[in-house]
């Protein structure tokens, strides 16, 4: 059929077909040429846009966001452009315009290109090359320098049992039937007593718990701490010694300073603002308060007190000796973020002749959640706090032992703030509000406050990277 139709064709005297056959030739060679042409070159500009990509990429790494000299910044990224920018098909590999612009703790990577594409129909176009350009955007905020103050509540509610078999075997060991050998009064918390005779006993609960292996609050709280600044087994980057805070500050690039407190009737300094390892070296020495004798913090001629808990106080005293924080960055000049770590069970007992739910009116004792008004205060300074909140619950000695205990002072003074339920009651929402957001916690008797403290501490030192492109 082929061979009769150019047979056909050649014989045809009219020309009208090879005239038009040659005019639509050349338009058709022209659009073929010239697809090719832009096809080949837009392959070659996604290759090279995927360069440029990685190059921006590669100067916000937190190894390059804690490097302050452009140059070595732009040098990086020009490294990576070229080693993926040299395909075939171009006139030379381009020279990439990088551009650097930080502002505080955010920097944003420009990387822009322009390319020839080398044409295989050079005459269709009337031009040897195809150019191609490109730009790619990357922004990413580098984890800022923190100094963390530790403030922990060693107040007497932390002497409560850690778990509920912990407060059934304190409640136990410290029952009429043991006082005979030298136990003392029956309580659910095992208070550091100084005059344990009045108690009608030779051992204060402390020691009582500790001599039947009671693990208390307040160890799992030392535990957390000592994970946070001494040993964690979990850094995903090797080679790390110390705690949390040295694990992160080595993936992070950042620089990190601890301190150290507990708070009862006032704030107790362990250590000042230091290294972590430092500052590690002070955690043995959380412990509990010392009583003159239950239901007597404060020795006074009639001992009526039991005051041993101002939170509001031990802030303030912080607030004091905090110094106005900086945005974290290496910017010479610049200061380190300051953030109060807050570990307490949420209730003030102290007093306060202002007290609007105070117990006893002769004596002005207030029992209640934190009032806020100093959180705002420390907040408004631009100073984050994080709070873990060990949730304040009643004592009652678990059935199984034989013993049972409904704990009435809490019942009369501390329920009413733990309603509909602790973890949303009033106490629960003065501490989340007195937090910066993002950054509450809470844990229930017999939870992991080892790892609740960890995740929130790494919540606020993590880095806070995006990256757009």
């Amino acid at each position: 059929m082929f061979r009769g139709a150019m047979r056909r064709f050649a014989r045809d005297r009219k020309a009208n077909v090879a005239i038009i056959f040659a005019l639509v030739m050349v338009p058709t060679i022209f659009l073929l040429g010239m697809s090719l042409d832009y096809t080949l070159a837009l392959r070659k500009k996604g290759q090279l846009d995927a360069a440029a990509d990685a190059a921006a990429v590669a100067a916000v790494r937190p190894a390059m966001l804690v490097q302050s000299d452009d140059s070595v910044v732009q040098a990086t990224a020009a490294a990576v452009f070229a080693a993926k920018a040299n395909i075939a098909g171009l006139q030379s590999v381009p020279t990439p315009t990088i551009n650097v612009v930080d502002s505080g703790l955010q920097r944003t990577i420009t990387v822009s290109y322009s390319a020839q594409s080398i044409n295989n129909f050079p005459g269709v176009l009337g031009k040897q090359t195809w150019q191609i350009n490109g730009t790619s955007t990357a922004k990413a905020s580098s984890a800022p320098n923190m100094n963390f103050y530790l403030l922990m509540d060693d107040s007497p509610s932390m002497g409560i049992g850690a778990t509920t078999s912990d407060i059934s075997n304190l409640i136990k060991y410290t029952a009429p039937a043991y006082q005979s050998a030298g136990a003392s009064q029956n309580c659910g918390f095992a208070c550091h007593q100084t005059n344990i005779a009045h108690d009608g006993g030779t051992k204060d609960n402390l020691a009582i718990a500790r001599s039947n292996n009671i693990t208390l609050r307040i160890d799992l709280v030392t535990s957390a701490v000592n994970q946070l600044l001494n040993t964690w087994s979990n850094c995903p980057q090797s080679g790390v010694s110390g705690g949390v805070m040295q694990c992160m500050a080595a993936l992070n690039n950042t620089t990190y300073k601890a301190a150290l407190y507990t708070f009862d009737v006032g704030l107790n300094t362990l250590a000042t603002l230091t290294t972590p390892t430092t500052a590690g070296t002070k955690v043995s020495n959380i412990s509990l308060m010392p009583v003159a004798y239950q239901n007597c913090v404060v020795v006074t001629t009639n001992c009526k007190t039991d005051n041993g808990t101002d939170i509001a106080g031990a802030l303030t005293t912080l607030n004091k000796a905090m110094p106005t924080p900086g945005l974290g960055s290496n910017v010479a000049g610049d200061t380190p973020q300051e953030v109060v770590f807050l570990v307490t069970d949420g209730v003030e007992d102290k007093i306060s002749s202002t007290c609007p739910n105070a117990s006893f009116a002769s004596n002005s004792r207030c029992q209640q959640p934190l009032d806020t008004t100093l959180c705002t205060t420390i907040k408004n300074r631009g100073i984050k706090i994080a709070v873990l909140y060990t949730e304040y619950l009643q004592l009652i000695a678990n059935p199984a032992t034989g013993i049972q205990k409904t704990d009435s002072w809490y019942m009369s003074w501390i329920d009413k703030y733990d309603q509909p339920t602790s973890s949303t009651g009033a106490i629960a929402q003065n501490l989340q509000a007195c937090a910066s957001p993002g950054f509450y916690a809470s844990v229930q008797t017999g939870g992991d406050i080892s790892g609740a403290l960890t995740n929130l501490f790494i919540k606020v030192a993590s880095s806070t990277a995006s990256l757009s492109q």
